[in-house]
């Protein structure tokens, strides 16, 4: 069996708070999408990120429910170290859920951790400084 990775979905209680939270990050969305209950974007190279709201997902799958755990993540590269502390320090003062405040990981990169709007973990990395 061979597939091909073709869409990214988040579950969503609010589309627009999510949305907001999305476009810091760079993802394009148009605004008219936050009252959407789903909503999709092209990322470059063509793999598509999808939000679909709770009532969507009950739509077809009425016993959906949020899983527990955190097994997946979406990591945001950015160029430069400081904009990961920058984009850290951002979002956590317009109120999400920051983790782990940004940090020089041992392997090499400067990482940060956030929650989006429903809990999804977001991680923010950039290529650690080759000079230091």
């Amino acid at each position: 069996m061979k597939a091909q990775l073709d869409v990214i979905g988040i579950v969503v209680e609010d589309m627009g708070r999510s949305l907001a939270f999305y476009r810091l990050l760079g993802l394009e969305v148009p605004p008219e999408a936050d009252g959407r209950p789903h909503v999709e974007a092209t990322l470059p190279g063509g793999l598509r990120i999808a939000w679909d709201t709770v009532e969507t997902i009950r739509s077809f799958h009425p016993d959906w429910e949020p899983g527990s755990g955190q097994g997946v993540s979406l990591a945001f590269r950015f160029d430069t170290p400081a904009e990961v502390d920058e984009a850290y320090r951002e979002l956590v003062s317009l109120g999400y859920e920051g983790v782990r405040e940004p940090w020089d990981a041992f392997w090499g990169q400067r990482y940060a951790l956030v929650h989006d709007p429903d809990g999804n973990g977001v991680d923010l990395f950039a290529p650690g400084d080759p000079t230091g």
